[in-house]
């Protein structure tokens, strides 16, 4: 039986997790082609991958071009009708790729289907992603067959749609590339399903540290980058502008909160990034197909 779907998997100092995630694309029960992307990593993982029994191929980029980076580095690659998307800290169900897959047949509306993504203690950390009020993607951890977005640790795509829908937003780096990218693939008028037996293990956490500087700073950048991107114009401006103010009444602020992305040096480099980008994030935001409208997706889908 020929492979329908290739597994992406980028790496960045993965060696102390990679071989979990290796074995269990091996114990797959669905075929599959198998690329893995080395950001240029200098703890051994090339060296570990390379001997690695699992029949993949390798792509190592000279320097670490990030999640998003390293996923867009290869889309041009890929010659399957699906492509899924795995964090390197991901360990998969035998079946995981197989119910993906047989989702994805049945339901041809659907350009995306999301896994149940699970912890190492059992909790679950994502079904799915919501879009919050104020533009933020949220995990969901119960949700129906339809959720806004996909959470991108582990899921599947039609390449197609996802090409057509503009591919990999590769400066994001890391973070909100699978929002942006639900976002894209909503206002072309496709649908995100969200299936519960494609069930993976994942170490959250282990190559990017959350709570950290660098964290919130992808995250807060990428945010408003995506809805100046995808959102109705009033939204991604109102949020902007929000940003804004609270940055800068946070030195008379008694009460901030001690987290990095209260940091006003912090939330001005933010700014300083997104204004940089601005120009070519408005012709990106022209050249993105929209079947259906920003408003209306905005209204099927904030706060719910």
């Amino acid at each position: 039986m020929s492979a329908v779907s290739t597994v992406v998997v980028v790496t960045w100092r993965g060696r102390d997790h990679i071989t979990a995630c290796l074995d269990a694309l091996r114990a797959q029960k669905s075929p599959h082609r198998t690329i893995i992307v080395d950001n240029a990593s200098d703890d051994g993982t090339a060296e570990l991958i390379s001997a690695h029994p699992g029949g993949h191929e390798v792509v190592r980029l000279p320097r670490n071009r990030g999640y998003a980076g390293g996923l867009a580095a290869v889309l041009d690659r890929v010659d399957t009708p699906y492509v899924a998307w795995l964090n390197d800290d991901a360990a998969p169900h035998p079946s995981w790729l197989a119910e993906l897959e047989s989702a994805l047949e049945a339901d041809p509306a659907a350009a995306a289907a999301t896994s149940s993504m699970l912890l190492t203690d059992g909790s679950t950390q994502s079904v799915g992603v919501a879009l919050t009020a104020d533009g933020h993607g949220r995990d969901v951890v119960l949700a129906g067959r339809e959720v806004f977005g996909f959470c991108g640790g582990a899921a599947l795509l039609r390449t197609a749609e996802l090409k057509a829908a503009g591919g990999v937003p590769a400066s994001f780096f890391c973070y909100y590339e699978d929002t942006d990218t639900a976002w894209r693939l909503r206002l072309a008028g496709h649908r995100v399903i969200s299936v519960g037996p494609a069930r993976v293990r994942h170490k959250h956490g282990a190559t990017t540290r959350p709570g950290s500087v660098l964290f919130h700073r992808w995250n807060e950048r990428n945010r408003l980058l995506m809805l100046l991107r995808c959102a109705p114009a009033g939204v991604a401006l109102t949020q902007l502008a929000r940003f804004l103010v609270i940055t800068a009444l946070l030195p008379l602020r008694k009460d901030v909160p001690d987290a990095a992305n209260f940091r006003v040096g912090l939330r001005a480099r933010v700014l300083g990034e997104v204004l940089l980008r601005l120009p070519v994030t408005l012709v990106q935001r022209l050249r993105i197909r929209t079947r259906t409208s920003r408003r209306q997706v905005w209204q099927d889908w904030a706060g719910r």
